[in-house]
């Protein structure tokens, strides 16, 4: 695939991505846990972070609550940069960097869909759904006047049931903004573009622990959800290309191995072992 060249049938990757967007936020809703057990692992996560001292969504929660022109905006944040950024990188991929969009659009459905097996396996109660004796303060709700959301979460007013407000584990506001921020930094040619994408992944980070959303650790697991999610795609597309790029068995691989990515040739003394031609393929050659 060439610099230019791009996925034909845009309309099957608008169905593909709304599929699995689908998919996601009903199964959101589907893995709904007991509530008293996301509590309990929402208090389990802060008696980990505790000793630690990485419990920072507790100071930053305090410094968003009590200044209003850090906390509403942070609000705003929370409640719609995700959904309008994420897409936003991935036209950008499509049209800008065909090439890589493939990889990209499968890093970013595979760690989501490894981010509701999280929420599947450890439903969390957020901090700010904890007890007001934990010290945390819900700044959604603290704002609601100044913004489209109530007291359940980023959802609209009387939306709120169409949330599960106990998917705290992992964070993929995180995850998301960490796919933007790689994509950005690696794939972006200008300054402006790398600066955003270091700026836009720490923000987000920031703004869900200062709006009592999730805990550090949400954070740092919305982070290995995409490292995972990384793997498991490089995986994929490598075995992808060894079966439908370079044929079935040793000869065909042999055959159609010659060219690297992007139409560069290779010499023979570039080729691995058991790409380069035997003596029997150079007498067929000459005979022919």
């Amino acid at each position: 695939m060439t610099n230019r060249q791009r996925p034909t049938r845009w309309w099957a990757e608008l169905l593909l991505l709304g599929l699995v967007y689908g998919a996601y936020s009903g199964g959101r809703l589907l893995v709904r846990g007991d509530v008293a057990l996301a509590t309990e692992h929402g208090l389990a996560i802060l008696r980990v972070e505790g000793p630690l001292g990485i419990d920072f969504e507790r100071p930053l929660n305090r410094l968003f609550s009590e200044t209003d022109w850090l906390g509403i905006p942070a609000d705003f944040i929370y409640a719609s940069l995700h959904y309008l950024f994420t897409p936003a990188v991935l036209l950008w991929m499509y049209y800008r960097r065909p090439r890589h969009y493939i990889a990209a659009r499968t890093w970013l459905v595979a760690s989501t869909l490894l981010g509701l097996v999280g929420f599947s396996l450890m439903p969390t109660c957020p901090p700010r759904l904890l007890d007001a004796a934990h010290g945390f303060t819900d700044t959604m709700a603290q704002y609601s006047a100044y913004g489209w959301w109530g007291a359940e979460a980023s959802a609209p007013r009387g939306l709120g049931a169409l949330t599960n407000q106990y998917a705290a584990m992992p964070s993929l506001h995180v995850g998301w903004a960490l796919w933007c921020g790689v994509l950005l930094w690696t794939h972006g040619r200008r300054p402006l573009l790398k600066a955003l994408g270091i700026a836009y992944p720490a923000v987000t980070t920031l703004v869900v622990m200062g709006t009592a959303n999730h805990y550090f650790l949400d954070a740092a697991a919305g982070a290995a959800v995409m490292g995972a999610g990384f793997l498991a795609t490089r995986t994929l597309l490598t075995r992808t290309l060894l079966t439908r790029g370079f044929g079935t068995g040793a000869a065909g691989f042999r055959r159609k191995s010659t060219i690297v990515s992007g139409g560069w040739d290779t010499s023979a003394r570039e080729l691995l072992p058991a790409q380069r031609p035997s003596a029997d393929d150079d007498t067929a050659a000459a005979a022919r």
